[in-house]
C-alpha cells in the first residue's frame, strides 16, 4: 500500500521516516518529496508497505503523532490524477 505522509518537519530524513513505519511492518520504500532546485524537503513524502494490514496499523498508529516536533498526517495515498498535456506558446492567429 502506498501511504501519504504530510506535515513533516523539514529536518526529517528518509531514514527517520522509514524507521517510524518499520515499527509496524516491512517497509518497501520511503521517499521524501524535495524541491528540484533547492533540494529542500517540501514537507511531505510517501511510504510503500507491501502488507496492507501492517500499512493500516501504521496509518492508525502514526496519524497525528509527533515526528521531530510536528504532528504528521498519515493516510492511504490516492492515485495520481492524470494531467492534461501542457500546451505551449499561445497566441495563434495572424500577426500583422
Amino acid at each position: 500500500m502506498n501511504i501519504y505522509v504530510g506535515n513533516l518537519a523539514y529536518g526529517v530524513t528518509q531514514d527517520e521516516l522509514r524507521d517510524a513505519f518499520a515499527a509496524y511492518g516491512d517497509v518497501e520504500s520511503a521517499n521524501l518529496i524535495t524541491d528540484k532546485f533547492t533540494g529542500q524537503s517540501k514537507g511531505f513524502g510517501f511510504v510503500e508497505m507491501p502488507n496492507n494490514s501492517e500499512a493500516d496499523a501504521a496509518i492508525k498508529a502514526l496519524n497525528e503523532t509527533p515526528l521531530k516536533g510536528r504532528p504528521i498526517r498519515v493516510n492511504q495515498a490516492k492515485p495520481r490524477a492524470e494531467r492534461a498535456p501542457r500546451g505551449g506558446g499561445g497566441g495563434g492567429g495572424q500577426r500583422w
